[in-house]
């Protein structure tokens, strides 16, 4: 019976044996070629990597985002010479199906973890734009105050009440990011008021030379004082200087110090700041006055 007859099995799993160690022994100079080629190829991968480790590094303010393109590179290095080695060893094939299979699992991973990923690739984009750096004074989506930390998902800002705010990078990538660093300038608008007895002009010439006196105002060729509008006691005014900033006495300190000298200089010349002035009228149709209404009562 055939089915008994061992000799032709036997024969068959013997050819199969050895067309596979044809094959293999036909493919050995391949595979030496293949294995001396991965061994070089891992020392010139880590080179690589120590080099571009060092400049990113400091061409990045986080360490983080740093190594993690480093190690992107270095993977995708490593995985372009492992499908040079497979195909030297005559597996094309397989290196068709693991770029597939590498694709879809990317595919999958993209979706399940979409939000974060989000936040991993605006962070890497913000690392090389450089909107800010630690340090800076930024303002984005209501939150105002210092960069701590950068981080590949989010951005650590210590606002000026002392407290941290922990921003998603995808935020500060989407909405709009004001930098108070970059120039180290800023300027700083106080409103005032004057009586309408008294001349703006005036006004103006005495406020521009006390905030000029103060000595962290920058460019004093532009120190200015506009009329802004008319108000309900009296001329609105709007006073502007520049400041270094960051940097000593500070945003505060700074309008702190101009608002005390505009009051002191206005008061030495006899320039009256208003209050709210209120004049009630009283009978129906208005026009009296409180004496004539209680004269009239006492009759």
């Amino acid at each position: 019976m055939d089915l008994l007859n061992v000799d032709k099995y036997w024969q068959l799993i013997q050819d199969k044996l050895i067309n596979w160690l044809e094959t293999g022994v036909q493919h050995i100079p391949n595979l030496i070629v293949a294995v001396v080629f991965i061994i070089f190829f891992s020392f010139f991968v880590g080179i690589v990597g120590k080099v571009l480790q060092r400049g990113l590094r400091r061409a990045f303010d986080s360490v983080q985002i740093a190594d993690l393109i480093t190690g992107i590179l270095k993977t995708a290095l490593i995985m372009v010479g492992i499908f040079i080695c497979l195909d030297f060893v005559g597996l094309k094939g397989t290196v068709t199906s693991l770029l597939a299979g590498a694709g879809i699992i990317g595919l999958a991973i993209g979706f399940a973890f979409q939000d974060m990923t989000e936040n991993l690739i605006a962070g890497i984009v913000m690392g090389i734009r450089k909107p800010f750096k630690t340090g800076d004074v930024i303002q984005a989506h209501d939150v105002f105050g210092t960069v701590k930390m950068i981080n590949l998902r989010n951005t650590l800002v210590e606002t000026f009440s002392g407290q941290i705010e922990i921003i998603p990078n995808k935020i500060l990538f989407r909405n709009i990011l004001t930098n108070f660093s970059i120039l180290g300038i800023r300027k700083v608008e106080v409103p005032v008021s004057i009586s309408y007895a008294d001349d703006p002009q005036h006004a103006t010439d005495v406020i521009v030379a006390a905030i000029n006196q103060c000595d962290f105002v920058i460019k004093q060729d532009e120190t200015a004082v506009f009329a802004e509008s008319f108000g309900d006691s009296g001329i609105n005014l709007l006073v502007w200087f520049w400041i270094d900033y960051p940097g000593e006495p500070g945003f505060m300190g700074a309008r702190h110090e101009a608002i005390t000298r505009i009051k002191k200089s206005l008061e030495a010349e006899d320039i009256l700041i208003p209050f709210p002035i209120r004049t009630l009228d009283f009978g129906a149709k208005g026009g009296k006055e409180l004496g004539a209404v209680l004269a009239e009562q006492t009759k």
